[in-house]
């Protein structure tokens, strides 16, 4: 089954770039030189929700779905992007970029074209077309998606010999420096260093990673789609960023040698409780406390007890629901729905919330039947059937010859 199924996206994949190959030289031409072809996915994080940029593990996997890449030499130094999601093109100078954001989808790439062309001279402009199969704004990271394939495939065509845990560090610096997003490294790390068919373990205060072993035999990796988008949850995102580093600055005193808020002991913030704000407390618990619950998420995926797994995820909704308040009613509403499925083993909201998915870990054999039932619950609340789907995994960004 899990062959039929990688053999079915590998399928899929060809074919939705052969459809993007026919877009770029519809828009671009067709002089001799077709374009070369680059895939980057998306993911899901299991465990370690805000994690991240609060110096705590996180546990992601990339997934089959994410941002395509057509990209073709230019003879001058110009740069073009163009994208299959909006109409027209929008035009760079190699010797000139811009140096502010538009508040439009091209500054991601952007930012990472700035980010290569600080490095030194860039040979030749290019031709981008890019496009995709990742819902833009479901909590997937289709950011993280487009700036660690635009920093792959820039860098593959221009022949930079940048080694990927580089390309992760340039997309961060993009999306935190020049578009203004203050992410954590979870993302692009979870991009750039995937293994198809496992989770990726990092720990975000020093970097540490490895990939940990998933029965995907036994259980499958749903998403469900709230059909929430989350535009304008990136001045949200970054006030829990501020709300942390309060509850940090607050607290740090008094628990020797913590350089971020994961450092933080429980004792400490019970102690220190009452002289914080509340919705500052709330979110130091949740911080905290989701640090313990990923480290034994960690110790029952490597005892092979995905019960136990599962139970962690869904206390983790719980939390991120009433501690870190980034849930919405439809984030709610999958994930009471999936708890009443059978099959299955837990659900929580991915990303930063706010709307977007649910991630849903649920027994292989029960799954058709389960993302039915999470359908039918949330129609029956909302009027409309939800995207749901197992997702597979994915190696990571790299050129798709066809």
């Amino acid at each position: 089954m899990q062959r039929d199924e990688a053999s079915s996206a590998r399928t899929s994949l060809e074919r939705r770039l052969r459809e993007h190959r026919e877009v770029f030289l519809e828009t671009f031409g067709r002089p001799v030189d077709a374009p070369r072809l680059f895939f980057s996915p998306g993911r899901v994080n299991l465990m370690g929700a805000h994690l991240d940029y609060n110096g705590g593990p996180v546990m992601p996997m990339a997934v089959d779905r994410g941002t395509f890449f057509a990209v073709r030499a230019r003879a001058d130094r110009r740069v073009t992007f163009a994208s299959t999601l909006e109409p027209g093109e929008v035009v760079f100078d190699l010797a000139q970029l811009e140096s502010a954001r538009a508040g439009r989808w091209f500054d991601y790439p952007l930012g990472v074209l700035r980010e290569l062309a600080g490095r030194g001279t860039l040979a030749h402009g290019v031709d981008v077309l890019f496009g995709g199969n990742l819902p833009v704004g479901a909590g997937l990271s289709s950011s993280a998606s487009i700036c660690v394939g635009t920093a792959f495939a820039l860098a593959e065509v221009w022949g930079l010999g940048i080694e990927r845990r580089e390309l992760v560090d340039i997309a961060l610096r993009a999306e935190r420096g020049f578009v203004g997003v203050q992410c954590g490294l979870m993302d692009p790390f979870a991009i750039g260093m995937a293994s198809a068919g496992q989770i990726l373990w990092l720990d975000c205060k020093d970097a540490s990673w490895e990939h940990l072993p998933i029965d995907h035999a036994r259980v499958a990796v749903a998403v469900a789609d709230s059909g929430v988008r989350r535009e304008l949850a990136q001045g949200a995102f970054n006030q829990r960023v501020a709300e942390a580093a309060r509850a940090f600055e607050a607290l740090a005193p008094f628990a020797a040698d913590a350089r971020v808020l994961r450092d933080v002991p429980l004792s400490v913030l019970e102690a220190r409780e009452a002289t914080l704000e509340p919705h500052i407390a709330r979110r130091a618990r949740h911080v905290i406390e989701e640090v313990a619950r990923t480290f034994a998420a960690r110790a029952a995926l490597l005892r092979g007890d995905v019960l136990s797994f599962g139970a962690r995820i869904f206390e983790t909704h719980r939390s991120l629901r009433d501690l870190y308040e980034v849930s919405v009613p439809e984030l709610d509403c999958l994930v009471e729905s999936a708890a009443a499925a059978p099959g299955v083993l837990g659900a929580r909201l991915t990303g930063a919330g706010f709307g977007g998915c649910v991630v849903a870990l649920l027994e292989r054999e029960r799954a058709d039947e389960a993302l039915a039932r999470i359908g039918e619950g949330f129609a029956a609340r909302f009027g409309r059937r939800p995207g749901v789907r197992v997702f597979g995994g994915d190696p990571g960004p790299r050129e798709v010859q066809l």
